[in-house]
């Protein structure tokens, strides 16, 4: 299904827009204009000729240009008869924010509007959505404002919900993260089109390299697993409405029956889909996915300047079926020559609470050229008086260099905080906590190795 008018229309209608700023359609029709889309945008309202300094049209059919994308956010009510216009002047594309339909009961409004949509051969979104963006053709069609939800900047990253509160609190997540969005599809109660198709104009997109979906359900299954089994591009999912108690609540918000979890839950394993337990899970795994970073085998070496995150690092890789890495005796003829006697020499490597930069180097430098490792997790515990900002650069530079994914955890704030963002902006993970860093990089190895 071609959805390219969705995400790159050179013109907009926002049906629904009022004087009133805080009103939905006036919302959206704003942050159209505030995004800095290109194109040319339209407000419609019968009632009024000018709204918020803009002319407005009665009608789509007093716009003489065509109309690539009509926003509907009207009430319910006057849905039916606002399609009819746009079909009068021939817009295909529809995206509605408006509810109360099926999810509210109203399941005769839900049905006429399907009939209409089929008859006049529409591509419809919604209705029930939060709406959409394009972060590269600078399209905003969330009727949210601007000063109550940051946009993130430009990425990789497309994001796909089926609820529009979760994607929007998400949102906000992403962008205080500093992760970078390519789109985001909010789509509802998914009347026409659905996650599937969505899923399918993601893949080819040029700017995602990674989708993230939170997902209640889905009407066609079979369409979702073949959908799935096709895609190139990395899937991060979390499901929501794992028990029958939560399954009510699922068929009130969208409408759609959620399905029994472990039936998703078979599905994601089938299709190499990385199932995600929480909003944590996500945030986490896409410390490794959103840089790109490829972990082909499970042996984990562990580098530390703490005894304690040591052992717990070696509990954690040990609890998601990973291997603790074993050094070389040559590395550990190495290192045994070069660091203090008081170092732990082994797996983990534990360069003691004295170590400086100097020491990071040299036990970086010398694992990653150890063929009996396939990853380096180095917990780096910034509180220790001999640690210097330039760490950050000796681990970039290290890094750079692309022998092997280097992993790290640094726990704490302030100062720590510095460095975890100083890390991130070389596209080196950083982690708070240890149980989160080996479960990531589970998640990532378990996707590369089940690739096909």
């Amino acid at each position: 299904m071609d959805l390219r008018n969705f995400f790159e229309p050179k013109s907009v209608a926002v049906l629904g827009v009022s004087k009133t700023p805080e009103k939905i359609g006036s919302v959206i029709f704003k942050n159209l204009v505030d995004s800095g889309f290109k194109g040319e945008v339209f407000a419609v309202n019968p009632n009024e000729d000018f709204v918020l300094g803009y002319k407005s049209y009665h009608s789509v059919n007093d716009i003489k240009e065509k109309i690539d994308l009509a926003v509907i956010a009207v009430p319910s009510k006057a849905v039916l008869s606002v399609i009819k216009e746009c079909a009068q002047k021939r817009i295909k594309n529809i995206l509605m924010v408006t509810a109360g339909f099926k999810e509210s009961g109203n399941v005769k409004l839900d049905q006429e509007l399907v009939e209409l949509l089929s008859k006049y051969g529409m591509k419809f979104v919604g209705p029930n959505c939060l709406g959409i963006i394009d972060n590269y053709h600078a399209v905003d069609t969330l009727f949210i404002p601007l000063s109550r939800l940051q946009r993130p900047r430009k990425g990789n990253i497309s994001f796909v919900t089926q609820s529009g509160a979760f994607g929007s609190s998400v949102l906000d997540l992403i962008s205080a993260e500093g992760y970078g969005l390519s789109k985001f599809v909010s789509y509802g109660n998914s009347l026409d089109v659905d996650e599937s198709d969505i899923l399918d104009y993601l893949d080819k997109d040029k700017t995602t390299d990674l989708i993230v979906m939170y997902i209640e359900g889905v009407k066609n299954g079979k369409k979702f697993l073949e959908t799935l089994k096709r895609m190139r591009k990395p899937v991060l999912a979390i499901k929501g409405g794992k028990f029958s108690e939560s399954n009510n609540s699922t068929l009130s918000h969208t409408g759609s029956l959620a399905g029994a979890y472990e039936v998703y839950q078979g599905v994601f394993h089938q299709a190499n889909v990385v199932s995600a337990e929480s909003i944590q899970d996500i945030f986490d795994f896409l410390r490794i996915f959103e840089k790109n970073i490829k972990i082909r085998g499970n042996r984990v070496q562990i580098i530390t300047n703490g005894g304690g995150h040591g052992v717990i690092s070696s509990d954690a890789i040990i609890h998601n079926g990973l291997k603790l890495a074993e050094l070389s005796e040559s590395t550990k003829k190495k290192l045994k020559g070069s660091l203090p006697s008081i170092a732990t020499v082994s797996n983990p490597l534990d360069l003691v609470g004295d170590a400086d930069d100097l020491r990071y180097k040299l036990a970086i430098e010398t694992c990653l050229h150890d063929k009996n490792n396939d990853v380096l997790l180095v917990n780096l515990l910034y509180q220790t008086p001999r640690l210097s900002k330039s760490i950050v650069d000796v681990i970039g530079e290290l890094n750079h260099k692309n022998l092997k994914p280097i992993v790290v955890v640094s726990t704490g704030s302030y100062l720590t905080g510095e460095l975890k963002e100083s890390l991130e902006k070389k596209s080196i993970p950083c982690f708070q906590f240890p149980e989160n860093a080996v479960k990531s990089i589970k998640a990532v190895y378990d996707y590369y190795r089940n690739r096909k």
